[in-house]
């Protein structure tokens, strides 16, 4: 999946797949989640968060299915 990259202190990049409604997420700490059943809507919602990880914590973190695809050496 093709990621963008995001203006955040807790994330590099960001991804969605609409045809399966799976939104990806590389941290820096280096892990890359993808979370599933996630509507294009709150994808939009993240990238045009004033804070993209306060807008993570309250819409996506512990609302939808995820696992973790790859961990990757940390980026700063």
């Amino acid at each position: 999946m093709k990621r963008r990259p995001v203006n955040s202190s807790m994330m590099v990049s960001v991804g969605y797949d609409a045809t399966h409604s799976i939104l990806e997420i590389e941290f820096r700490s280096g892990h890359v989640y993808r979370y599933f059943a996630v509507p294009r809507s709150v994808f939009q919602g993240l990238l045009n968060a004033a804070s993209i990880g306060r807008f993570f914590h309250a819409h996506i973190d512990r609302a939808y299915p995820v696992e973790m695809v790859q961990s990757l050496p940390a980026r700063g």
